[in-house]
Order: structure tokens, then C-alpha cells, then sequence
């Protein structure tokens, strides 16, 4: 019996699929692998430092993708747009170690519902760098969906966290590394652009996490290790998912994220979710869902 025959059917059912049934697999998968990773960071970040955390999530992330890297050769990493690539990586290694801190300090369900006002931030962002024409409908959007940040951060209801204007600083971040990446898109392939990234995130992140290490012991190492893999893994899968289906289409399974946020920090750290979280999570959710799908028509 042919041993690479399970394996064969099994591929030949997967492509079989629709791209966007493909996609929506993809993009579940991802969402799974980062909620995962949303735990781990969680548990470290009583002992170790965001600093450690992220540096070691980008090293484990460059080993991974080392092979690739490594195939496209020294002519395939040659650049000559490098200043974008370092303004792209520092915002974005900003907004990663800006996403873990306010996971580590504030409640999953709310760390999780800021970071989704990104959208909100690429239309400002795309609208002042690329000098895109935005829509009456997509800019009433936008104002809602920031109306439901200010509903989750309730200024003056007594239980404001400023750690919240962390995580919509890194939603504003990784916005805008976002559109650095269509400012480049024309000349830099995905993979160069994912070297950089790397490259540079740990060159950042090097000194300020060797002034905070913390020997990691036991579980520790395991767990550390699988905030790089999982992140890696969450990000291929996202790359794969747009790549196959169609944004409108596949857009929308990122959200359920938000549920595994709620679910994992009420049963695994006690956190109770309270009517502020809920009310601001569906008004940002739900502009951020009309904004991808004005997007996606306005592209069709």
C-alpha cells in the first residue's frame, strides 16, 4: 500500500474546496493559534518582561522562517526602499510589544476588542498617507467604531485603565505599518518585507530584554517558546487565507477571536466580562466589519 496515499486524498479534498471555504478554514485556524498565544502571554507575563516576550517571539519567528529566507538568497533581500522597511518595522514591533503589554494588563476580552479598532486607524491612516477617497458611510463608520472605543475606556465612570490608550496606541501602529506595506507592495515581495521585520525586532528589542531578563525554568521554556510558534504559525495562516478567499468573505472570522478572549479570561483568569466591554466590542466590531465589506465592494 502506497504509505503517501491517505496524505494524497486528503490534499485532493482540501483543494477541492472553494478558496474562500479554504480561507475561512485558514483564517479559524489562525484565529485559534493567536487566542492560544493571547494565554501564553498572559501566564509569562507575571515573571517575564513584554521585552522578553516579544524578543523571543521574534526569534523564534525568524527561525521558523529561517529556510525561506534562506532561499531567496542575498539578491532576493537586497532592498532599496530600506528606510520604509525600518520606519514599517519599528511601528510594528511597537505594536506588538504594545499588544502584549495590554494583554498581559488588562482583561483578554478588552485587549482583544481595542486591538480591533485597527480598521478604524487604517482609514484615517490610508486616507492622509495613500490619499484614498473615503466614502460619507465609511467615515460615519469610522466615527462610530471610535465612539465604541470611547464606550469600552468610559472616561470618567471611575474604572478607567491607561493601559487601554496602550492598546489602541498598538491598534494605531500596526495601522500603520499596514499601509506602509501597500506603500511598498509594488516592489517588496511579502517574505523580504517579513525578513526586515524580523531582523529588526530583534535588533530593537535586544538590549532593553537583556536589561530585563529573567532566566526562563521548567514549563517556562515550552511555553515562551510557543509565543513565537504560535504567532508564526497564526500569521502564515492569515497570509494563506487572504491569499486564497476573498477579504469580504473570510474578513469576518477574525472576530470570533473576541469570543475565545471572553471564554478563555472567564474560565482560565477569572475575568468577568462587564456591559462596558460587551457594548463597546460589538459597536467596534460591527464598524470594523461595514468598513472591510465597503472595502472589499470598492475594490470589486
Amino acid at each position: 500500500m502506497n504509505k503517501s496515499a491517505p496524505i494524497r486524498r486528503v490534499t485532493d479534498r482540501w483543494f477541492a474546496l472553494s478558496g474562500n471555504l479554504r480561507g475561512i478554514a485558514l483564517i479559524s485556524l489562525g484565529t485559534i493559534l493567536f487566542s492560544l498565544t493571547d494565554i501564553a502571554v498572559k501566564t509569562l507575563g507575571n515573571a517575564y518582561h513584554p521585552y522578553q516576550l516579544s524578543l523571543i517571539r521574534y526569534i523564534v519567528g525568524f527561525a521558523m522562517l529561517a529556510p525561506i529566507f534562506w532561499g531567496m538568497g542575498l539578491d532576493g533581500l537586497k532592498t532599496r526602499r530600506a528606510g520604509l522597511h525600518v520606519v514599517r518595522l519599528a511601528l510594528a514591533t511597537l505594536a506588538q510589544l504594545g499588544f502584549f503589554i495590554s494583554v498581559i494588563e488588562l482583561k483578554l476580552a478588552d485587549a482583544t476588542a481595542l486591538m480591533f479598532s485597527k480598521p478604524l486607524f487604517t482609514t484615517l491612516v490610508a486616507t492622509i498617507v495613500l490619499h484614498e477617497l473615503v466614502s460619507a458611510r465609511r467615515w460615519t463608520a469610522t466615527a462610530v467604531g471610535f465612539a465604541g472605543v470611547v464606550v469600552m475606556m468610559r472616561p470618567g465612570a471611575g474604572s478607567f485603565d491607561p493601559v487601554m490608550l496602550v492598546a489602541v496606541g498598538a491598534a494605531m501602529s500596526f495601522a500603520v505599518a499596514n499601509v506602509i506595506i501597500r506603500l511598498m507592495s509594488s516592489t517588496e515581495p511579502p517574505n523580504r518585507i517579513l525578513f526586515y521585520y524580523h531582523v529588526g525586532g530583534i535588533g530593537l528589542l535586544l538590549i532593553p530584554a537583556l536589561y530585563e531578563w529573567r532566566m526562563p525554568t521548567g514549563i517556562d521554556w515550552l511555553l515562551l517558546a510557543l509565543v513565537g510558534f504560535l504567532t508564526t504559525l497564526g500569521m502564515i495562516c492569515w497570509v494563506r487565507a487572504f491569499s486564497v478567499g476573498e477579504a469580504n468573505a473570510i474578513g469576518p472570522m477574525e472576530y470570533v477571536r473576541l469570543i475565545y478572549a471572553g471564554l478563555f479570561g472567564y474560565f482560565l483568569f477569572g475575568e468577568a466580562i462587564d456591559l462596558w466591554t460587551v457594548a463597546g466590542g460589538v459597536i467596534i466590531v460591527g464598524s470594523a466589519l461595514f468598513i472591510t465589506r465597503d472595502e472589499a465592494r470598492r475594490k470589486g
